[in-house]
């Protein structure tokens, strides 16, 4: 069933409207001075029919499954490295308060080192490999 375009709509839909913008903006479909004057529009919208004339000239946005890559891993531990790095500073400060020695202080880049260090894709630009540099 098509949507009434005069039924007045809340903040949950003009929040989804400024995301479905926000994604159209991101691909670079619209310019900043467009995204500006269309959150304009979105932000003073009182009905459906308000929003969806913003969205006249874009295209369908695609599924979520397409747009997002499911994880390989989920749950808590998927990410252990990333959770033991940020525990890392905390537990280098509680040891230097409790012996008095700035040593531990060098656990932080070293535990960074060993837990990232042998990663060569994903995350960061090292390398140059994200930017036109070449592969090794």
């Amino acid at each position: 069933m098509e949507e009434l375009p005069e039924i007045r709509i809340g903040t949950a839909e003009r929040e989804e409207a400024m995301r479905r913008l926000s994604d159209h903006f991101a691909a670079g479909r619209l310019s900043v001075a467009e995204f500006d004057e269309r959150s304009a529009v979105i932000a003073a919208a009182v009905t459906r029919g308000d929003v969806a004339k913003v969205f006249t000239d874009l295209p369908e946005p695609l599924a979520k499954a397409a747009a997002a890559p499911a994880k390989s891993e989920s749950g808590f531990l998927s990410e252990w490295p990333e959770r033991l790095m940020a525990a890392i500073p905390i537990l280098a400060v509680i040891l230097f308060f409790t012996t008095g020695s700035w040593l531990w202080f060098l656990a932080i880049p070293l535990v960074g080192a060993l837990l990232f260090g042998g990663r060569h894709g994903g995350h960061g630009n090292w390398h140059g490999h994200g930017r036109g540099g070449r592969r090794h």
